[in-house]
C-alpha cells in the first residue's frame, strides 16, 4: 500500500515527473523522491491544518475522484553521449577517458566477442576449431567484414540466416553456452566506472564485467569445460562465473535470487563503513520476480549502497517486453520504491559509463540505491538451447546487428579521435583470435576433476550421510568403472 501511495503522488496526472526529476543523478545533496526516513518524526500539524498526517505516505487531500493513469508522461527519456556514428552530442556530457581507458573498453568487448563466437559454435557444432577455419572469417564474428571498408557498421555478431538456422539439437563440446553479443557495451561500460574492489552480482550475461577486470581466458575457458582448473571444480553449468579475487559473486541459474542478496551484501558494507557499492545486474524479465521487489523496498528502506543494473534487451527468453510489462519499462518502477533512476543508451558505452560512474558516487557518498536501466537489444539467441527465430525475423536481428552496435559505434569514436586504424584492427583481431584459441585448446586438453570433488567445500566436517553417498560412489566405480569416461577425469 504504501509503495502504491507513492507512485500515486510520483505519477500523478497534470503533473508527472520532469525530465529534470528523472535526471536528478547529477544534483548533488538530492536524496530522491518521496523518501522516508524512520529516524525522523512524523511533521506535526495544528489542529486547524486540514492536512494528510497518515504515516505511510506524504500526499495532498483532494476532492476529486480520480485514479492514476499508468503512462502519465510520454515516456522516461533515454540518456546518451553518443551518436551511432560514434559523435559526442553535448560536448558537456563527454566523459574525456583516456586513450588508454578507451581502447581498453574496444579490446574487452571485441574480446568478449570473439570468445563469444568460439565457444558458442563449439557447442553448436562440436567442431575443432583450427587456425585455417577461424581465419576464413567463419567462427570470428569481427573478422566477418572489412570493418574500416563499408558503408555501413560491421555486423559483428553475425546472427544472419547462417546462424538463426543452425540446427538446434546440441552436439557440442561443451554442454551449453550463452553469448552476449549487442551488450557488450553495457558490460564494459559500467565495470570501467566502478572500483576493482566493488562487488558484483551478475545474473549469467555480464561475462564482459570479468572480462574487463582482467579475468583470464583460460579461466573463462575452464569454466565453461569444468576441467581442473575450473575455480568451481566443475560443479556449475557453464557460463557460471565467479571469481573472489575480482569481487565477482558466483552466478546462479535461478532467476533474480541475486537481487535480495546483493542488498543484504550492500547493507553489510553500509554497516561497516567499507565505502564500496555493490552492482547488481539483472534483466527485465527477472524485474518481474518478486525477488526484485523485495530487493527495491529493502533497499530503499535500509538506505544501502548499491546499482540495480537493468538490462533491457526486448526479450526474456522468448518473452518480449510488449508480453512482460504495461508499464514504462524498469526505470519507471524507481520511484515508487523511492529509488533514484535513470534509463540509458545500453550501446553507447560512455553513457553507460557517466550513469554508473555518478550513481557509484552517490551510492557510497549517500547510502541510497539507485536503478539504471539500459536499453539494448539481445542480438544473439537466449541461449544454445534457443531457436529465437521462433519468435523473432532475421531483419530483426539484422537491424540492431548492422545499425545499432555498441562496439560499432566506440570503434566510430576511436577512428574520429585518430585512436584506430585499418592496421591496428587487423593486428588486433589476429591477436584476439591467437588469445582465444590458445585458451580453448589448453581447456580441452586438461582433465575433469576428480569425482571426489563433488561432496568437498560444502561442510567444514563431512556429515555421516555424505560419507556413505562417498563411499558408495567409489564402489560403484569400482565394479562398473568401464562404462563411465573416467580416463578423462583427475585421479
Amino acid at each position: 500500500m504504501a509503495v502504491a501511495i507513492v507512485a500515486a503522488r510520483v505519477w500523478r496526472p497534470n503533473r508527472g515527473l520532469s525530465q529534470a526529476a528523472l535526471l536528478l543523478l547529477r544534483r548533488p545533496g538530492a536524496r530522491g523522491l518521496a523518501r522516508s526516513h524512520p529516524h525522523r518524526q512524523q511533521q506535526q500539524f495544528s489542529s486547524l491544518d486540514d492536512k494528510p498526517q497518515f504515516p505511510g505516505a506524504s500526499a495532498e487531500f483532494i476532492d476529486k475522484l480520480e485514479f492514476i493513469q499508468p503512462n502519465v508522461i510520454s515516456g522516461i527519456p533515454i540518456y546518451r553521449v553518443m551518436d551511432r556514428q560514434g559523435q559526442i552530442i553535448n560536448p558537456s556530457e563527454d566523459p574525456h577517458l583516456p586513450k588508454e581507458k578507451v581502447l581498453k573498453l574496444y579490446k574487452s568487448m571485441t574480446l568478449l566477442n570473439t570468445m563469444d563466437r568460439i565457444l558458442y559454435e563449439s557447442q553448436r557444432q562440436g567442431l575443432t576449431l583450427s587456425p585455417r577455419l577461424l581465419c576464413g572469417g567463419a567462427l570470428v564474428a569481427h573478422c566477418s567484414h572489412d570493418l574500416l571498408g563499408s558503408s555501413n557498421p560491421p555486423a559483428l555478431a553475425s546472427l544472419t540466416a547462417e546462424t538463426i538456422g543452425t540446427d538446434h539439437h546440441p552436439q557440442g563440446r561443451i554442454s551449453f553456452y550463452m553469448t552476449n553479443y549487442g551488450e557488450e557495451g553495457t558490460h564494459v561500460g559500467s565495470a570501467a566506472a566502478l572500483d576493482n574492489t566493488d562487488l558484483v552480482f551478475g545474473q549469467y550475461r555480464e561475462a564482459g564485467v570479468l572480462m574487463y577486470r582482467d579475468y583470464p581466458l583460460e579461466l573463462f575457458m575452464a569454466q565453461c569445460y569444468g576441467n581442473i582448473s575450473d575455480l568451481g571444480k566443475g560443479r556449475q553449468m557453464p557460463v557460471h562465473y565467479g571469481c573472489k579475487e575480482r569481487h565477482f559473486v558466483t552466478i546462479s541459474s535461478p532467476l533474480a535470487t541475486q537481487i535480495p542478496q546483493a542488498v543484504g551484501a550492500a547493507y553489510a558494507a553500509k554497516r561497516a563503513n567499507a565505502n564500496r557499492v555493490v552492482i547488481c545486474y539483472f534483466g527485465e524479465g527477472a524485474a518481474s520476480e518478486g525477488d526484485a521487489h523485495a530487493g527495491f523496498n529493502f533497499a530503499a528502506t535500509l538506505e544501502c549502497p548499491i546499482i540495480f543494473f537493468c538490462r533491457n534487451n526486448g526479450y526474456a527468453i522468448s518473452t518480449p517486453t510488449s508480453e512482460q510489462y504495461r508499464g514504462d519499462g524498469i526505470a519507471a518502477r524507481g520511484p515508487g520504491y523511492g529509488i533514484m533512476s535513470i534509463r540509458v543508451d545500453g550501446n553507447d558505452v560512455f553513457a553507460v559509463y557517466n550513469a554508473t560512474k555518478e550513481a557509484r558516487r552517490r551510492a557510497v557518498a549517500e547510502n541510497q540505491p539507485f536503478l539504471i536501466e539500459a536499453m539494448t537489444y539481445r542480438i544473439g539467441h537466449h541461449s544454445t538451447s534457443d531457436d529465437s527465430s521462433a519468435y523473432r525475423s532475421v531483419d530483426e536481428v539484422n537491424y540492431w546487428d548492422k545499425q545499432d552496435h555498441p562496439i560499432s559505434r566506440l570503434r566510430h569514436y576511436l577512428l574520429s579521435q585518430g585512436w584506430w586504424d585499418e592496421e591496428q584492427e587487423k593486428a588486433w583481431r589476429k591477436q584476439s583470435r591467437k588469445k582465444v584459441m590458445e585458451a580453448f585448446e589448453q581447456a580441452e586438453r586438461k582433465p575433469k576433476p576428480n569425482p571426489n570433488l563433488l561432496f568437498s567445500d560444502v561442510y567444514q566436517e563431512m556429515p555421516t550421510q555424505l560419507r556413505k553417498q562417498q563411499e558408495s560412489l567409489a564402489r560403484h566405480l569400482q565394479t562398473y568403472g568401464e562404462h563411465y569416461p573416467l580416463e578423462h577425469f583427475d585421479k
